[in-house]
């Protein structure tokens, strides 16, 4: 059996400043030239109906506007939440950020649910946005992204003329107009990247104030999610209970059940020295068959060592038990706290409980890390798939489990294999 141990402790990245002429400077000037079109939209809408209304005549004017207008606020009302989704989707693609969806619009198509999303103040919110900070916001970008041909048309415009003057110098009376040009073109192309940057982080905050869930829209969220992990944590406390009471009953009793009635024949049956030494040794057994099911008991629980030596020697001990080969590696510059270490603990020992029972796999691996402020476990094996949480192999449990301390459990399970478990856990110690 192998059993590989890994421990790497690697210092934090360092934060990299920004540089001007960067990739990522062009690459927020392609982010704000993206984003032009669509936060447009909504004012090119805004500048047809006061065109069309600093246009119209007549004494039927009046009502054809009013028709007007109602049609293009509606028209606005309905785009709203589309131009929501692309913005979401281009500050995720395009700048690496991301927005909470907000509650979905329901029962639009019935009084109390366009009343519901009327009196919603996310619904204005988005249409603060689109309306009136998005055209502002699409200026701005236009501003920064042409600074830069301008300034690169600026730099090279003293140079031009130069090569354009038919003897090689520049006229006395435009050389200075041309040099200040060029001057101003090369502090254009100096100030160009701060610009942009300056424009993308102005958008990026506009968008998560606006476009996102709003406080109160968190705290309902937060509240509900706190509800379902709070049920879920009863659950599994109260399955763990039952799986208690049944290991004690169905393993640690019946041995020491078994233990008394063998004590029991030895005083009262035992004829002769060899009877008794006979039920005897066989109590004996039965006591070491009971305590190594208590320990194994106790270390399923909470195992001494993980208090004393960390998750690592903990998991370690973990990997040596198992019937199979266990592949363990650990990058944990600095210990969690406790009770994320225990979660990791459960987490890993069902779930090589599970590969041992359900698998039938010839070898297993654990991969436990810490990145920032997460802890990332994964247990996968080659066995033969299929795991599903609704089948009772216990994965409900790991899910509820690494629920109640706001982490997040995955599984990918195909029939087949492998299998790749995957728990990602709060590590703000």
């Amino acid at each position: 059996m192998e059993n590989t141990v890994d421990r790497q402790h690697q210092a934090p990245a360092r934060r990299r400043r920004h540089v001007p002429w960067s990739p990522r400077a062009w690459g927020e000037a392609l982010y704000l030239a993206g984003g032009i079109p669509i936060q447009c939209v909504a004012a090119l809408i805004m500048f047809g109906l006061v065109s069309a209304t600093l246009a119209a005549r007549g004494p039927r004017a009046a009502v054809w506007l009013m028709f007007l207008w109602l049609a293009g606020g509606a028209l606005i009302f309905l785009l709203t939440p589309w131009l929501t989704r692309i913005n979401r989707h281009r500050l995720r693609t395009t700048a690496g950020v991301e927005i909470p969806s907000q509650r979905k619009w329901r029962g639009l198509l019935t009084v109390p649910g366009v009343t519901a999303v009327v009196r919603s103040q996310s619904t204005w919110r988005q249409l603060y946005y689109h309306v009136l900070l998005a055209p502002v916001l699409a200026a701005a970008a236009v501003v920064a992204v042409g600074v830069w041909p301008a300034s690169v048309v600026l730099a090279f415009s003293f140079a031009y003329r130069h090569s354009a003057s038919f003897d090689g110098t520049p006229e006395p009376a435009h050389a200075g107009l041309f040099i200040g040009l060029t001057f101003a073109g090369v502090i254009g192309l100096f100030v160009a990247p701060w610009l942009t940057s300056g424009v993308r982080a102005l958008d990026v905050r506009a968008a998560r104030a606006l476009l996102g869930p709003s406080r109160a829209d968190e705290l309902e969220h937060r509240v509900e999610q706190l509800t379902e992990t709070r049920a879920g944590v009863v659950d599994a406390a109260d399955a763990e209970r039952r799986r208690l009471e049944r290991d004690l009953h169905d393993g640690t009793q019946q041995r020491l059940v078994s233990l008394a009635i063998n004590l029991g024949m030895a005083r009262a049956q035992a004829d002769t020295a060899e009877d008794a030494k006979q039920a005897i040794a066989e109590a004996h057994e039965e006591a070491k068959a009971a305590l190594a099911e208590l320990r194994d008991l106790i270390r399923g629980l909470h195992p001494a060592v993980l208090e004393d030596r960390g998750l690592d020697a903990a998991l370690s001990g973990i990997a040596a038990r198992m019937p199979i080969p266990v592949r363990l590696s650990v990058d944990l510059p600095r210990r969690p706290a406790p009770v994320i270490e225990a979660v990791a603990y459960f987490v890993v020992s069902e779930g090589l409980a599970n590969i041992v029972k359900h698998s039938q796999a010839s070898e297993a691996a654990i991969f436990v890390q810490r990145a920032g402020d997460r802890l990332h476990v994964i247990v996968t094996d080659d066995g033969v798939g299929g795991a599903d949480p609704a089948h009772g192999t216990g994965l409900a449990g790991l899910a509820r489990r690494a629920a109640s301390v706001d982490g997040t459990f995955e599984i990918d399970s195909p029939h087949g294999g492998p299998t790749l478990l995957t728990v990602d856990l709060p590590c703000n110690r």
